[in-house]
């Protein structure tokens, strides 16, 4: 899907809660202000448990708002808001975020090409075959740029043998990459959210050794990124493709 624009909405789905959707969004976020140096907005759909929202509360860089996409309203205001934005969007769900997709993802989906927008879905999974078949709904539901995140707080890559191993894994690589989620060490992400620091912040305010480890997480998502091409304007997207192409 290509729109001939350079505004960008990027979707952050998974599986159940706790999966890894909230620390990926805190990173693209981090990743899309500080390394391409844009402005962006953030959807904090999780609005029972806004985590991402609030390490964003005074961030002049990231204008954060609140919307339930758990109903048709929801997804309404979320295409007003693109109309009427010139941003890009980082869209944060909520557990179950696949049933309402959909429900009522076709809301946005039908708009995009008004809204001159691409949408880039990254799904979260872990090594249960549940992630596998919402994922594969996703699929069914959602065209466009995706990108399987393997988060390996679950374990190295080669453990996700279910997914390795599936055709879901050949397809959903048609349309963009598997990539691996460097895990963080557990008294970072939780400084991150028990002190709702964003990862700029925090590589400025933690102690020596939590600076030291988050900067080396960082900048491994950094190129997981870029790799990607996560940040790039539509047209050098399609040359990157392209090229990508011709090398297979």
């Amino acid at each position: 899907m290509s729109n001939n624009s350079s505004l960008f909405l990027y979707f952050i789905g998974g599986s159940k809660g706790g999966v890894g959707k909230s620390i990926l969004s805190m990173l693209l976020a981090d990743f899309l202000t500080k390394s391409k140096e844009r402005k962006i907005i953030l959807v904090e759909s999780d609005t029972s448990n806004p985590d991402v929202g609030k390490t964003f509360t005074h961030n002049d860089d990231v204008e954060v708002i609140s919307l339930s996409l758990d109903n048709a309203d929801g997804w309404i205001e979320l295409v007003n808001y693109s109309e009427a934005n010139k941003k890009d969007i980082v869209i944060n769900s909520a557990a179950r975020s696949g049933e309402a997709v959909e429900k009522f993802g076709g809301t946005l989906i039908g708009s995009l090409e008004e809204l001159h927008r691409d949408l880039i879905s990254f799904w979260v999974i872990n090594r249960q075959r549940d992630s596998i078949e919402l994922l594969k709904k996703y699929m069914d539901v959602v065209p466009g740029e995706l990108h399987v995140v393997r988060n390996t707080f679950y374990g190295e890559p080669q453990k996700f043998e279910l997914f390795n191993n599936s055709k879901t894994k050949v397809e959903a690589e048609k349309r963009g990459a598997t990539i691996d989620f460097p895990d963080l060490a557990d008294r970072v992400t939780d400084d991150l959210y028990s002190k709702r620091l964003s990862i700029a912040k925090a590589a400025e305010e933690m102690p020596l050794g939590n600076r030291a480890e988050l900067k080396r997480w960082r900048s491994i998502g950094w190129k997981m990124f870029e790799d990607i091409g996560i940040g790039n304007s539509t047209t050098q997207k399609q040359e990157k493709s392209s090229k990508k192409s011709e090398q297979s």
